[in-house]
């Protein structure tokens, strides 16, 4: 029987990368051997993107997609599409100006009038507020259709004393009689609110986008791009065309396009609006409910956190089923499938604004989950901190905590997804970003659960293409190119062993969302993070599944979701939850299931309906702890919820356990970019555990030395990750240990006089030597070369004499790509720290010869606006270089 650790020791990995490939209208020369470029680094698969295409869905474009298809058809590669011309999905190639007016975006918008009374016989000009504009004038001729509909005019008391608004309100829509409201103001003050239908408003750059709340409108898409895309390349849907990308698609209500604070509550923000809307609200909150609408930009008690919650509900739902359950049913009725992102960045995701409403609505549809990280959203080192970006302050325990449980959860609870989940990343870090960041970034995913990746990207621009660097062949530019295909290989290789299986958490925790739009809440990544510095893995579940799937049942006393079991369901701290979900708490913790809440119980329901008897039960259930977020993994561990186990406290070591039907696989991976993980760890299974190497593509066995099977001991560096995986027939296909025994452990420094050479990526491997160096520096200090971005060979003898069986050579620091021949033999590659490979049979008693090619990024030749977001690290070898005859025994 075939596993997949057979799969990739004998590379026959499937490939799980489909990199962004930037369309300018190039010739086709130039088309096609991009396209070679990208399969040539290891690639099988290429996202078409449209954006800088001057002719999309022209001649032109058709041209150049016929150029990409048949290369793709050549190599046996698959083509996704970008399904829009301009960034974010939903301006379906300009047509939606043209069509009728009932399918462009509709807002809801709030104005107030503040009066004082009592004062009989006042009147106000109501048509004058509706109009656009800063200083609009109406005539009594001009037709009333060129007004904003008015919905209703609510007056509210203030309190005489500070303004605030009391909960007196008096609905005067009645009053308004040609476009004037007539109106004896009673005493005191007033605040009177006219809410209105708008066509404007809404961010400015999206003024032409359809209307994801409306089915018809959502259909211009559709009939425009994915249908023209069909009628040309029909048979090859399912075959080398592989579907369709949406790139950020979301509401954008807020003038500011990237408000990523943009929710109810927030002062004159229009929000996204529609007949539905309407429709649907009155169902929830009564045919009165236009008296209540005020309550979305104002906080006046309880009643606001109904309001509010309620509109969330609606306009989050009817996303999902409009755009995308809707785009996802077409492309999967013609044999293809949809894919893609929405903005997460700093909560959103639950959010108006940029966002959806709702992660887990808005890709439902979809049948990857995806997620993107570009911008310097996620930085080593930053997991507390915020960063720096051009979007202002990142919320970084969300990126680092938050942003990739968030994409995995939803490819493992939804059937359709099997399992899968996108990651966009690399983008628009600029030149200062190579491959030992990539690895970094690379393993931050993989280790949650990501194993799909889009890199951003290829550009077929003439170089330099200014447009959100780094690119990763650059026009031959990128001297770092020739090294990409071992990250590639590894991220295809990785991706592969953690597909096709089950993945294994020991915890579930409740998605905020809901609780978020009915009052104070918690975000979800807070206990996240508590449980991942513990080494205890969860997935984030939505209320939709738990109330809604019938497969998410508990079964002695675990949570079963798909094809997920959760031994508890952590429940961050929420002011409300939908009564519904009250219910079902009851419901699993009287079935045997633990659930913790974080920081209190709710004190009511997010519709306001009554549910005192639920909470009053949960509060007294002996399977109910309410515990504080810095008790929350202390309890779980006292209680047995974990999977693995660590002997101190690791918070920078992650894990991740995926199960085949013959294969337990663990990833471990130290993401702190200075301290060394030094622990002990237990894992949940019986029999001998194996070490795989998934960038030399190698499996060793482990000394009896380094384990007794029951604690294994554990040295990552930083940025090291590792592979133990534990299964049956496994033994043929390991090599012997690379333990050493410990009384001949050796580390003998390298002084040597070092020649060194440079080239930059046009020239290589044509070096011009540069000079001597007795010390190794960094050679990008002023003295030195401060802005050559290429290739510096380093090349020396020395004098060998040891008699050892096994020596590894240790590079010490190296900025950042480093590749070595000894005695005219090639060594290998490494891309990140630790800069350490085995040399044993190379070297010669007497005199040897070693060359270091040490290759950094193009920022010190290119000084982009990007790159000015973070520090520049140093340039070539800095060392020191030693020769380890051993290794530590707890090391593996």
């Amino acid at each position: 029987m075939r596993n997949r650790l057979m799969d990739v020791l004998e590379g026959r990995e499937h490939n799980y990368i489909l990199p962004f490939l930037w369309q300018h209208g190039e010739e086709e020369r130039v088309i096609r051997e991009e396209m070679a470029r990208v399969h040539e680094a290891g690639i099988g698969a290429v996202c078409v993107e449209a954006r800088p295409h001057p002719d999309f869905l022209g001649p032109k474009w058709w041209t150049d997609m016929d150029i990409i298809m048949d290369e793709a058809r050549k190599r046996g590669m698959k083509v996704w599409l970008l399904d829009d011309d301009h960034f974010p999905t939903g301006h379906a190639a300009g047509k939606v100006k043209e069509a009728p007016e009932e399918l462009h975006r509709l807002f809801l918008g709030e104005r107030y009038i503040d009066t004082i009374g009592p004062a009989q016989g006042a009147s106000f000009l109501i048509d004058t507020l509706l109009m656009a504009g800063l200083r609009p004038t109406v005539s009594l001729n001009q037709n009333a259709s060129s007004h904003n509909k008015l919905v209703a005019v609510v007056a509210v008391r203030r309190n005489p004393t500070d303004g605030t608004l009391l909960s007196e309100y008096i609905d005067i829509t009645e009053f308004v009689n040609n476009g004037t409201l007539y109106w004896d103001v009673p005493d005191g003050y007033w605040r009177m609110f006219i809410i209105s239908e708008n066509r404007e408003s809404g961010s400015k750059a999206q003024e032409e986008y359809l209307n994801p709340l409306v089915r018809e409108s959502v259909q211009i898409l559709l009939d425009t791009v994915y249908e023209a895309v069909y009628e040309r390349y029909k048979e090859d849907f399912g075959k080398t065309f592989a579907g369709f990308f949406s790139d950020e698609p979301g509401f954008y209500n807020d003038k500011t396009t990237f408000d990523f604070n943009s929710k109810p509550g927030k002062q004159e923000v229009s929000l996204p609006w529609s007949n539905e809307v309407s429709v649907l609200l009155e169902q929830a909150l009564g045919e009165d409910y236009r008296k209540h609408l005020y309550l979305l930009w104002q906080d006046v008690g309880g009643k606001s956190n109904i309001v509010r919650y309620t509109y969330m509900n609606i306009v989050s739902k009817l996303y999902a089923d409009n755009f995308c359950n809707q785009i996802g049913t077409w492309c999967r009725a013609r044999g293809i499938e949809y894919i893609g992102h929405v903005l997460e960045d700093n909560n959103v995701h639950a959010r108006l604004g940029p966002g959806a409403g709702h992660f887990f609505r808005s890709l439902w549809g979809q049948d990857m989950s995806g997620i993107d990280v570009v911008l310097w959203q996620i930085v080593p080192g930053f997991d507390e901190l915020s960063f720096r970006t051009t979007f202002g302050e990142t919320d970084s325990e969300f990126f680092h905590y938050g942003l990739a449980k968030l994409g995995v959860s939803l490819g493992h609870i939804d059937p359709k997804k099997q399992g899968r989940t996108m990651c966009e990343l690399y983008g628009a870090y600029g030149w200062t970003e190579g491959l030992k960041l990539m690895k970094w970034l690379t393993d931050h995913m993989l280790v949650r659960g990501v194993n799909y990746f889009v890199p951003h990207a290829f550009t077929p621009k003439s170089f330099p293409d200014p447009d959100c660097p780094p690119h990763m062949y650059a026009g031959g530019k990128n001297p770092q190119y020739r090294y990409y295909r071992y990250l590639n290989q590894y991220m295809n290789r990785m991706s592969h062993l953690i597909s096709g299986g089950r993945h294994v958490a020991s915890a579930a925790v409740l998605y905020h969302a809901e609780a978020e739009w009915a009052g104070e809440s918690m975000y979800f990544q807070k206990p996240v993070k508590a449980l991942m510095q513990r080494q205890i893995d969860c997935d984030i579940l939505p209320i939709d599944v738990l109330l809604e799937d019938a497969n998410a049942n508990v079964i002695e006393g675990r949570l079963h979701v798909h094809q997920e079991d959760y031994r508890c369901l952590i429940v961050p701290y929420s002011e409300a939850l939908p009564a519904a979900m009250l219910q079902r708490l009851v419901q699993f913790v009287e079935q045997g299931l633990a659930v913790r809440f974080v920081d209190g119980l709710p004190a009511r329901s997010s519709e306001g309906l009554e549910v005192s008897n639920e909470l009053q039960r949960l509060a007294s259930h002996m399977n109910v702890k309410v515990l504080s977020l810095d008790k929350l993994a202390q309890d779980l561990v006292a209680d047995g919820h974990f999977d693995i186990q660590v002997d101190n406290f690791q918070p920078y070591l992650r894990n991740y356990h995926y199960i085949h039907d013959e294969l337990d696989v663990f990833m471990f991976f130290n993401e702190s970019p200075f301290d060394t993980v030094r622990t002990k760890v237990v894992l949940p299974v019986e029999g001998d555990v194996y070490a795989y190497d998934a960038f030399l593509n190698r499996l060793n066995s482990l000394s009896s030395r380094e384990t007794d099977f029951k604690a294994l001991s554990l040295v990552l560096k930083p940025y090291e990750s590792i592979i133990l995986i534990q299964g049956k027939g496994l033994e043929c296909y390991a090599q012997n240990p690379l333990y050493i025994e410990k009384e001949k452990m050796k580390v003998m420094d390298f002084e040597a006089e070092w020649t060194v050479s440079t080239a930059v990526a046009e020239h290589y491997p044509h070096f011009v030597e540069w000079g001597k160096l007795n010390t190794l520096t960094n050679m990008s200090l002023p003295d030195y070369l401060p802005h050559f971005s290429g290739t510096f060979r380093y090349e020396t003898e020395f004098e060998w004499n040891e008699s050892v069986t096994q020596v590894h050579l240790d590079l010490g620091e190296v900025f950042e790509t480093a590749e070595v021949w000894l005695n005219g033999e090639h060594v290998g590659v490494r891309i990140c720290p630790p800069y350490r490979l085995e040399v044993s049979g190379l070297l010669n008693k007497g005199i040897n010869n070693i060359a270091i090619e040490v290759t950094n990024t193009l920022v010190k030749d290119q000084r982009d606006f990007l790159s000015a977001f973070a520090q520049q690290e140093p340039s070539g070898l800095i060392g020191p270089v030693t020769f380890l005859t051993s290794f530590q025994t707890t090391e593996f």
